[in-house]
């Protein structure tokens, strides 16, 4: 089974390790596995009330 694959330079999507558009190297489309238990955890969850307490900023 092939994993849906992301270029890393134009961000084309493919199944393919390379880009068939600009020829660099592709990775993973898809997150990280996540669970309660996880160390990065309280990471993430710091970061997602960080984003929200910071006013926003440029932008229309």
């Amino acid at each position: 089974m092939s994993v849906l694959r992301k270029c890393t330079s134009c961000g084309r999507y493919t199944l393919r390790d390379v880009c068939p558009a600009c020829g660099s190297p592709t990775r993973s489309a898809h997150p990280p596995p996540f669970s309660e238990g996880s160390p990065r955890l309280e990471v993430l969850v710091r970061a997602l009330i960080e984003g929200r307490r910071r006013p926003n900023q440029g932008g229309s």
